[in-house]
């Protein structure tokens, strides 16, 4: 048997399918019993569906008003909820465009009660900036890139991508990452058996792709790779800071992911840290609770100091 949104799927369609269909003929097709067709009418109509039903012998089901509308079987929380990871969709660069699209489209064809619900959670809300962790534009991403690579991981062929050192590399994808409002694949070069990741907004794909690869079981959680990828090498600027502080106070002040720390003796330790932007990473550094030195690159340098000055001159003498 069908599990039961399938299956309430499955009646929905065939209830489009032609004007009117007896409960013992729908029972057929489903392949259950009319209890259970009656009990799926029933949950149809509180999803707010429209299904009129005629008693007697020649009893039948028929699609009442609004059953032009395509089966969207999703209860108030699951329609809130997609509504909600759409709205966030659309501020994000390069899909800004499709997320509205989808949105407009999802709150057309839901039923009214459940579009009322939301309809009121739009107009009852607000977004604030999204980008405020640096000052760096967001890069814009081709959904249709995302797709491609999306299907080639779930078809396990590989891709080949543009370099500016000499032909194209071949390599096989495995997780798209979404974290800091970036995108990153994590990707298996079969050449050399090493892992990588790379930023899709800067990734030249190339057509035609690859063939079908065998997939091997990863080093570790792709995720967790991307994090450490991106803190170690990933960010467009890198810095060396010493902190007065031993690296387990550090570590305890910062997510694992924003940064490295080594220790430097019992009480020092150096926070090997980056961002889209040396204003960025200055803004940063300063949030830890202990002193620290920066004495390099000379941008960080500089935007410290210009920092440490206008704080100087925000208090009282």
């Amino acid at each position: 048997m069908r599990d039961t949104s399938a299956r309430m799927l499955a009646l929905l369609s065939l209830l489009q399918a032609r004007p009117d269909w007896p409960g013992p003929e729908l029972a057929e097709r489903l392949g259950v019993g009319v209890r259970t067709i009656r009990n799926d009418i029933a949950r149809l109509r509180e999803l707010g569906y429209p299904v009129d039903a005629a008693t007697g012998r020649a009893g039948h089901y028929r699609l009442g008003v609004g059953a032009s509308l395509p089966p969207l079987l999703l209860d108030d929380e699951e329609a809130v909820a997609v509504a909600i990871g759409l709205r966030a969709a659309t501020g994000l660069a390069g899909v800004r465009e499709t997320g509205a699209r989808a949105l407009a489209k999802l709150e057309r064809v839901l039923p009214a009660r459940l579009r009322r619900t939301v309809t009121a959670l739009a107009e009852a809300t607000a977004a604030g900036p999204e980008n405020t962790g640096t000052d760096a534009p967001d890069p814009e991403v081709d959904p249709a890139l995302l797709t491609a690579l999306a299907g080639a991981i779930r078809d396990r062929t590989a891709i080949r991508v543009g370099t500016a050192e000499g032909p194209a590399r071949v390599l096989e994808p495995y997780r798209l990452v979404s974290w800091q409002r970036r995108w990153y694949l994590v990707v298996r070069e079969p050449r050399t058996d090493g892992w990588r990741v790379q930023r899709v907004d800067g990734l030249d794909l190339r057509t035609p792709g690859g063939g079908r690869f065998t997939p091997v079981d990863p080093p570790e959680d792709l995720t967790d790779l991307v994090l450490r990828e991106v803190a170690a090498t990933g960010w467009s600027v890198h810095a060396r800071i010493l902190v007065d502080a031993p690296a387990a106070a550090v570590l305890a002040r910062i997510n694992p992911a924003v940064g490295v720390v080594e220790p430097r003796d019992a009480h020092r330790s150096v926070l090997v840290t980056g961002a889209d932007s040396h204003a960025t990473v200055a803004a940063y550094v300063g949030m830890l609770p202990f002193d620290f030195h920066v004495d390099g690159p000379p941008e960080l340098v500089e935007h410290v100091r210009v920092l440490g000055e206008r704080y100087r001159r925000a208090v009282p003498s």
